[in-house]
């Protein structure tokens, strides 16, 4: 049970918490982890310009081999075996549609914590993957 753990980050203090407890798992059960960073494109739908937008992606993959490397190191460090994947598009989907293509049993990620109208209107990442996932999700608080 649990033989591959699917940890989305983003880099976030709360997304750091959740892959400690996500590589913590992954050591005690003899697991290998999958850590994912996802591009969210969807910010940046009808921006006209091509250069704004390689110029904008070059930064947010960046900031992913950040968030991917936080994840390595705390992997390495507990002796867990890991995979770094990044992907582009909307992030609950390419989270739902990674832990599919890895088969992970169960994902470990972190929650923004939104509450009010900005969760009414745009809901939160782990809310969707929560609903959409066909496995396990262990959602993360700060």
């Amino acid at each position: 049970m649990y033989r591959r753990i699917l940890i989305p980050t983003d880099g976030s203090e709360v997304a750091e918490k959740a892959a400690e407890h996500g590589v913590e798992l992954a050591k005690a059960l003899g697991s290998e982890v999958y850590a994912l960073y996802v591009i969210d494109i969807s910010a940046f739908t009808g921006i006209p310009a091509e250069a704004a937008w390689e110029s904008m992606r070059f930064l947010l993959e960046e900031e992913g081999k950040k968030a991917l490397n936080a994840v390595k190191k705390l992997c390495e460090e507990k002796g867990v075996k890991y995979e770094l994947i990044m992907k582009e598009g909307r992030p609950a989907e390419e989270i739902v549609s990674a832990a599919e293509e890895v088969g992970a049993e169960l994902i470990v990620m972190g929650t923004s914590g939104r509450t009010g109208l900005d969760r009414f209107l745009l809901g939160s990442v782990a809310e969707k993957v929560v609903r959409i996932s066909s496995c396990p999700v262990m959602v993360v608080h700060r």
